[in-house]
């Protein structure tokens, strides 16, 4: 048999198992929408007011920046990466959004424009981050907990200890807006959820994607430039990144490192609990979308249940103990990140 057929063969394969990953997708987003009505069928039975107007406003509130946030991570947890930069780089993002806005620290006032310098500026970072990684070699999870101490120390060196007050009402104004009855942050999140899947059915970017995080020899075999591939996706985390900051610094209208505190742990919750694995390859924005939904009805709900916060992150942690090992089981795979 020629090198072309042995070629031919395995490209075969492949594209077959591509198939067949996709259709056990299907079956763990069936896996987590059965999860999800389970939840709202208990808190609306347990949880007083848990489907009053006011709530459900509070719970798409609450979802969006979280959704950002795990919609950039899932392009990098498929191809097979992981993205521990989200809180120090979030952080960074707000705080220099607060810096160019006005503000309490300096006579700046450059309105939308800043939001433009800051979400580009993320973007940028995540383009670096993925360049030091291809070149390197060095773990994803290695370097980017790496670079989020360094943009955590940066933060704190723009607003010397003093969290940066915003004055400006408009840029204000996005965290408490709403069109159609549906807040600002909602449909800002849609737009961006929207774009991803864009990507990510529609575009060779997209497959390339799955392609590297399933078995990265074969796309590289057949010319495609797998690091270029992963910088990009890591220019897509920032991009994300970048926007939840500027959100984060609307909602508590203060510049300082509390705008990306404690959104590592449940960003990833999300992408894994809606059925990307860990070990790359497997998973999609409409899982990371229903995996979002059921991190953020739980928190809400267990609030609304007067449950200790403490025990919350508590039940985070099982949840995604849980979800990692069925997915390596799933995948029969491991997590080299």
């Amino acid at each position: 048999m020629s090198k072309n057929a042995d070629n031919s063969t395995i490209n075969e394969e492949f594209a077959q198992n591509i198939i067949n990953e996709r259709n056990r997708a299907k079956i763990n987003q069936l896996s987590s929408l059965a999860v999800l009505v389970v939840l709202l069928i208990f808190f609306s039975v347990f949880a007083e007011g848990f489907f009053q107007y006011k709530n459900l406003i509070a719970i798409l509130n609450q979802l969006a920046i979280p959704l950002i946030l795990a919609i950039g991570a899932t392009f990098v947890i498929i191809s097979g990466c992981i993205d521990l930069s989200i809180e120090g780089l979030m952080s960074l993002s707000g705080t220099i959004a607060a810096f160019f806005v006005l503000n309490s620290h300096n006579d700046n006032n450059l309105g939308f424009f800043s939001i433009v310098i800051v979400v580009g500026a993320s973007f940028g970072i995540g383009l670096l981050t993925g360049f030091i990684q291809v070149k390197t070699k060095v773990p994803s999870f290695l370097l980017t907990f790496a670079i989020s101490s360094i943009l955590a120390g940066f933060t704190l060196l723009i607003y010397k200890g003093i969290p940066i007050s915003i004055k400006d009402e408009s840029f204000l104004a996005i965290a408490y807006t709403s069109f159609l009855g549906i807040p600002v942050l909602m449909w800002i999140a849609i737009i961006v959820l929207i774009i991803a899947i864009i990507l990510e059915k529609y575009t060779a970017f997209g497959r390339y994607v799955y392609a590297i995080g399933s078995n990265e020899s074969v796309p590289k075999s057949n010319g495609i430039n797998i690091n270029k591939v992963k910088i990009l996706v890591f220019g897509f985390s920032g991009l994300c990144i970048g926007i939840a900051g500027v959100l984060g610094a609307s909602r508590i209208a203060y510049g300082d490192l509390a705008i990306g505190s404690d959104n590592l742990f449940s960003t990833i919750t999300a992408v894994v609990l809606g059925g990307t694995a860990l070990s790359g390859g497997k998973g999609g924005m409409i899982n990371t979308l229903i995996g979002a939904v059921i991190v953020t009805i739980l928190k809400n709900g267990l609030i609304l249940l007067g449950v200790n916060p403490f025990i919350i992150n508590g039940i985070q942690g099982m949840i995604i103990l849980v979800a990692v090992v069925l997915s390596i089981e799933r995948g029969r795979g491991q997590i080299i990140k």
